[in-house]
C-alpha cells in the first residue's frame, strides 16, 4: 500500500513549500524507498498552459506533453526522474472530469453533488498518481483558509478515514516573520494556520519553520504547546545559501527517520549524501565565477522583478556551474531597453555570456535580435532557447543572408523572407481559437549531425546513452511513439521537451545553410515534414540554439549538455 504525506502552507504564500516538498521527497528517496510527487494547484485553470510567467511563475513541461506548475520541476530536479502530467491536479480537471461523466450519463441519473463527487475524484486522481509507489507526497497548493483548497484537504482527510491515519502524515510549513521596527521574530501566523488547518479536521504531525533566522528555544516551546505535537517534530528551516542544502539541513534534524517512524516504515538503505554534498559545496564556494546576461521579456511586474519567470535556466546554469566548479551570477535584462538605444547594447560587453530564453509575442522582439547581434559580432558565448533560436535565425538571414526584411510570421505576418513561420497543424488551431494544451508539447527526438559540436556536448555529459534507453521504451509506448517521428539507423538520437508553434521555415534552410549556419539536429515527423531543433556557428567561441526547451532536463549532478557547453565557454 502506498503511504502518503500531505504537505499544506501557512497563511501566507510562496514561503518555500516546493523546494520543502522536493526535499523531503530526495530524503525518503535516499532512504531506499521509491517516491513521487503530486502538485494540486486549486485554480479553475485546466492547467498552467494559459496562464502568465509574470503572474504565476514559469510554466513546466513534462515529457508527456503536460504544461504544469512550476513546482514539478523542482521535484523532478530533486529526485532525478521525469514526472508525468498525472502528477498535477487542478479544480478545472476535477470538474471537467465530473462534468464529462455526468454528460454522458456515468452518473445513472444520480444527483452529482459536492459531497462526495468532488473528493471522490480527486482521490482517484492521487491514487492514479501514486501507484507503484512507495510513498507519494502531496503538496496542496494555496494558504490556509483559501475555500478554494478546502476539497483538497477534505480529500485527503477521507482518504485517511479510507487507508488509516498510520499510513498518512501531515506536515504544515509556515513562516515566521521579524518585523524589521522589533527584530522580533512572530509565531502568531503560525498559530492562525494551525487553528484553521485544525477546522478541516487536520492536525499536523509537523510543522516546518520558515524564517529569515533559525527557529530559536522560546518560539519553538510556543508552537509546540499551540499544535500539541512533540518538540521534535517542530522544524526550523532558516532562510539558505542554495536550495540544495534543505535536504542536507532538515536530516540533521533527522526528518527522515521521523516521517518514517510516522508512518511505521524503516529504512530501506542508509542515505549517501557525499555526492550532493560535494556538488553544494562547489555551488557554495566555486572556483571561479561568470558573469550571465539573460536577455528575455518575463522580467518584471509593478516594481518587482520577478525571476521564477525563467527559473529553470536559472537552475540549469547552477547545474552545470556546480559541475564545472564554476559560480554564475546572473543578470536578467529586459530586452525593451536594447530598442531605440544603440549605446545600451555596448553593456553586454561586460557579461561573459548572453542567453536570450523562449517567449511569445513582439515585446522585446527587436531588443534580443540586437543581443544576438552583438553576441555573434564580438564571439560572445551564445545559447539561444526556442524564441532564442528562432530569432538567431532572424538575425543571421538579415546580417549574414542580406535579407533585411526576414522575421517570424508571429510577429510580422508580411514579411517577404518568413525564415520562422507557424506549423501547418498549428495555424489549423489558432483559426479556431484553440490555445490551451494545443501547442507542440513535450519530449519529441532530434538526430543529431555526426561530428557536431552539439552532438560531442550530449556525448560527453552522457546524455546520448540515457536517452537511448528512453527512445527505446518509446518505441513500446504506441499513446507516445509519435514523439520518435521518424528514425534512421542512426544512434545519434536525443529527447528533449518542447513548447512552440513556430519553426524554422523549410523553405530558407539551403539558403542559410549556403552562407554557413550548420542546423546540427533535425525531426523528421511521420508526414515527412522535416523539423529543424540545433543551430550552431563551429568558428565561434560558442554559438549554439535549440528549439527545445533543454532547462527541463537539467538536474544536479546531471546537467543539460547545452548549458554545460555554455557555461564551459564562458569560463575560459
Amino acid at each position: 500500500m502506498t503511504k502518503y504525506i500531505v504537505v499544506a502552507g501557512g497563511v501566507m504564500s510562496g514561503v518555500g513549500k516546493g523546494v520543502t516538498t522536493a526535499s523531503i521527497a530526495r530524503i525518503l528517496q535516499e532512504y531506499g524507498y521509491k517516491v513521487t510527487a503530486i502538485k494540486i494547484d486549486p485554480y479553475i485553470n485546466y492547467d498552467a498552459g494559459t496562464l502568465r510567467p509574470t503572474e504565476h511563475g514559469e510554466v513546466w513541461v513534462t515529457d508527456d506533453g503536460g504544461e504544469i506548475d512550476q513546482d514539478l520541476g523542482t521535484y523532478e530536479r530533486f529526485l532525478d526522474v521525469d514526472i508525468p502530467k498525472e502528477n498535477n491536479l487542478t479544480t478545472g480537471k476535477v470538474y471537467k472530469t465530473i462534468i464529462d461523466k455526468e454528460r454522458k450519463g456515468k452518473f445513472l441519473g444520480e444527483t452529482v453533488q459536492f459531497i462526495p463527487h468532488v473528493p471522490d475524484e480527486i482521490k482517484r486522481r492521487i491514487k492514479e498518481a501514486s501507484k507503484e509507489h512507495d510513498i507519494a507526497i502531496v503538496e496542496i497548493g494555496g494558504t490556509i483558509g483559501d475555500y478554494e483548497n478546502i476539497p483538497y484537504l477534505f480529500a485527503m482527510k477521507g482518504l485517511e478515514r479510507e487507508i488509516g491515519k498510520e499510513n498518512v502524515a501531515y506536515i504544515l510549513i509556515t513562516y515566521l516573520p521579524i518585523p524589521s521596527h522589533i527584530e522580533e521574530m512572530k509565531t502568531k501566523p503560525t498559530q492562525q494556520a494551525i487553528r484553521l488547518l485544525g477546522e478541516t479536521g487536520i492536525f499536523p504531525d509537523f510543522i516546518i519553520c520558515r524564517a529569515k533566522r533559525a527557529l530559536d528555544a522560546v518560539r519553538k516551546k510556543k508552537i509546540e504547546i499551540y499544535a500539541n505535537i512533540p518538540s521534535e517534530n517542530v522544524i526550523s528551516e532558516p532562510d539558505i545559501e542554495t536550495v540544495y542544502s534543505i535536504p542536507l539541513d532538515l536530516e540533521k534534524e533527522k526528518m527522515g527517520i521521523k516521517i518514517l517512524n510516522e508512518l511505521k516504515l524503516k529504512p530501506k538503505r542508509t542515505p549517501n549524501w557525499a555526492e550532493w554534498k560535494k556538488l553544494v559545496d562547489k555551488i557554495k564556494s566555486p572556483k571561479k565565477t561568470i558573469k550571465v546576461a539573460i536577455v528575455g521579456k518575463y522580467i518584471d511586474i509593478g516594481d518587482y522583478n520577478l525571476a521564477d519567470s525563467y527559473v529553470s535556466i536559472n537552475q540549469s546554469l547552477l547545474h552545470a556551474g556546480a559541475e564545472l566548479d564554476a559560480g554564475v551570477d546572473i543578470s536578467w535584462i529586459d530586452a525593451k531597453m536594447f530598442e531605440g538605444n544603440d549605446d545600451k547594447i555596448k553593456e553586454l560587453g561586460k557579461y561573459d555570456g548572453i542567453i536570450v530564453p523562449g517567449g511569445f509575442g513582439s515585446s522585446g522582439v527587436e531588443g534580443k535580435i540586437k543581443a544576438i547581434n552583438f553576441a555573434r559580432t564580438h564571439n560572445k558565448p551564445y545559447l539561444g532557447l526556442c524564441y532564442g533560436l528562432q530569432l538567431a535565425v532572424v538575425e543571421y538571414a538579415r546580417n549574414v543572408c542580406g535579407m533585411k526584411d526576414a522575421h517570424t510570421t508571429e510577429v510580422n505576418e508580411k514579411t517577404k523572407f518568413a525564415v520562422i513561420d507557424i506549423l501547418l497543424t498549428q495555424k489549423e488551431l489558432m483559426e479556431k481559437s484553440e490555445y490551451g494544451g494545443t501547442m507542440r508539447l513535450g519530449a519529441y527526438a532530434a538526430v543529431l549531425k555526426d561530428k557536431s559540436r552539439v552532438l560531442e556536448l550530449y556525448k560527453e555529459t552522457g546524455r546520448l546513452k540515457e536517452d537511448a534507453k528512453k527512445i527505446e521504451a518509446l518505441k513500446k509506448d504506441k499513446s507516445q511513439a509519435f514523439r520518435l517521428g521518424v528514425l534512421d539507423k542512426s544512434k545519434n538520437v536525443v529527447l528533449e521537451r518542447h513548447r512552440h508553434r513556430y519553426e524554422v521555415n523549410p523553405k530558407f534552410v539551403e539558403e542559410l545553410e549556403k552562407k554557413g549556419l550548420i542546423f546540427s539536429g533535425y525531426h523528421l515527423r511521420e508526414d515527412g515534414t522535416k523539423l529543424m531543433e540545433y543551430i550552431e556557428l563551429p568558428k565561434l567561441k560558442y554559438f549554439t540554439g535549440t528549439q527545445s526547451h533543454p532547462e527541463f532536463k537539467s538536474r544536479l549532478g546531471n546537467p543539460s549538455p547545452l548549458f554545460y557547453g555554455f557555461v564551459k565557454a564562458c569560463a575560459k
